[in-house]
Formats: C-alpha cells, structure tokens, sequence
C-alpha cells in the first residue's frame, strides 16, 4: 500500500503533467495568436465557478493575500511567460524555467527555514541539464528581454510556491484556489484587451473545446492539486515536480504531432527523472506540519483541519 506522502507525491504530479498539454492544446485547438486571452479564459471563469461553488470569500488579511498569492502564481506568471513565449525558442524559455527547484529552495530557507541539502541543490542542478537536454537546440537565438522574462516567471512562480507555504490559508483548498484564479484573471484581463485586443467575434467547436479543457483541466483541476500538494508537501518537493510539463510536453509532441524524439531528448528526459525522484527521497521529518501560528487565532481564523492545512505563519 502506497504511504501518504508517496501518495500525495503522485496525485500533485497530475497538475504539471496535465500543463504540460498546454501546448498542444494550444496549438491545435485555439485561435493562433492570442495567449493573453487564453490565459484569461483559462484562469478567470475557472475561479469564479470554484468561488461560487465553495461559497467562500477571503476575509480580513486574506484579501490582499489572496491578490498576491493570485498575482504571483497566475497573473504575474502568465504575462512573463506570454513575453518569454515570443521572443525566445521554447527551448531557452523551458530551460531558463527549470532554474525554478533551486530558487525555491533558496527562498524555502531565507523565509521557511528549510535547510538546503546536497541531495536538492545537485537534483536541482540535475534537473536543469536534463531539461537542457530535453528542449534545448544548438541553433537557438539569445534574447536579453526574453531570458529576463524567463528567469522572472522562474522567480514569481518560486516566489508564489513558499508564499502560499507560509500563508496557509484556513479555507479549503478549493476557495482559496478560487480566489487565486479569479485575482490573477483580473490582472490579466486589462493587459489582454491592452496588447490583444477584444476577443475573436466567433469561435469554433475547437476553440470552445481548447478552453475548455484548459480552463476546467488546466486550471480549476490541475491548480488545486497543486495547492493541495503546497499545503502537504515541502515546497522543495512540489516545485520538482513542475519538471514533469516539458517531459509531457515532448513525449506527447512525439505521440501526437509525430515529432521527432532523439537520443539526447531520451537522456535528458531520464535525466530529468532521476531528479525529481532523488529530489523526494528524504526523510518525512521535513514534510510534518509544525503547530498552528498564534497569529491564526488573532486574526479569528479556524484552526487547520484535517484536510491537510499546515500551519499559519504570520507575515
């Protein structure tokens, strides 16, 4: 029978293998061109059916959490993703974002505490050659801009991970992704209508199936098991598994699109693996939930309960 954690480990991997169909939903079901509008379309509507359905909005300091954590995880990421999208291969942008273990455990230690070990920081090492190996091409072109909107995404989206670590929210998993959604699908909208302008007059059965299946799989789905999996998990061993999209990514552009798969993409992908996997091997002292911040009390929020919640910690 497999223990918890292994399988908390495993229903959290789910979030970034279902991102790493993002691409070829994009490209084979939306509108070309338009990635700010899928990524509003993606986040906005998801969030307010998650809020309507949980029947829970954020109160007192969680207002403005809320924005944060929606900003960083969603808004703030999409737009550095979207900017890194068209002015670097996907290779660079890939590759520059697999960065993203190594600077959430810099930030897990600066504001969790966590101790980095040589097991993580050589996994993390590790886990950008094999995605280098992966994406990577020789001809690739260098962008100043693009590699900045990269490693910014690496840092927001890393930023956003420990964040929501130590805000745990006392809310169930669902409203708070809700919330994070529906923040980040605001902040969007404007920059969409701004560089994009208004969306296409009419959209076809593919169109409304490729939103769909973003904004109900690639969102409302995939974001709460990765929220749930922040809340149960070490963010060190969450963020590891983001490595899995550009795996996905390849292996289903091979699958489907009939592209080529070479022996370097191979190894990397093992490569890539053997990381996340040396990653998780640790002893569960790292991942057991310390007790409830005072604060919690202060701000006459509940106690976590047993849906998994760790503890508060004040700002």
């Amino acid at each position: 029978m497999l223990s918890n954690r292994l399988r908390t480990i495993l229903v959290t991997a789910l979030a970034p293998m279902i991102w790493g169909s993002t691409y070829l939903a994009t490209t084979e079901l939306l509108p070309p061109g338009r990635p700010l509008l899928a990524a509003v379309v993606r986040a906005l509507p998801a969030g307010l059916v998650l809020v309507a359905l949980t029947r829970r909005l954020p109160q007192g300091i969680w207002w403005w959490r809320a924005l944060v954590l929606g900003a960083l995880n969603i808004g703030a990421f999409f737009a550095l993703l979207f900017v890194a999208a068209y002015r670097l291969p996907g290779g660079i942008a890939a590759t520059v974002g697999s960065l993203q273990p190594l600077i959430v455990a810099g930030l897990a230690w600066g504001l969790l505490g966590q101790r980095v070990s040589l097991r993580t920081a050589l996994a993390g090492i590790s886990g950008v050659a094999g995605v280098s190996l992966l994406v990577l091409r020789a001809n690739a072109r260098l962008d100043a801009v693009g590699i900045a909107a990269a490693a910014g995404g690496a840092v927001v989206m890393a930023s956003g991970i420990v964040l929501s670590k130590r805000w745990t929210s006392p809310a169930p998993v669902l409203a708070t992704t809700g919330w994070q959604l529906v923040a980040g699908g605001l902040l969007l909208l404007p920059i969409a209508l701004l560089v994009e302008g208004p969306p296409p007059a009419t959209l076809s059965l593919a169109n409304v199936v490729g939103y769909g299946y973003l904004g109900i799989l690639g969102c409302a789905v995939a974001y709460a098991l990765w929220f749930r999996g922040i809340r149960l998990l070490p963010p060190t061993d969450v963020t590891f598994l983001g490595l899995l999209s550009p795996v996905v990514a390849t292996a289903l552009g091979w699958l489907v699109l009939g592209q080529e798969l070479t022996a370097s993409q191979a190894v990397g992908a093992l490569v890539v693996l053997a990381s996340l996997v040396a990653a998780q091997l640790r002893t569960d002292r790292s991942a057991a939930p310390g007790p409830s911040s005072p604060s919690n009390a202060s701000e006459g929020a509940p106690a976590p309960s047993s849906n998994g919640s760790s503890r508060t910690a004040s700002t």
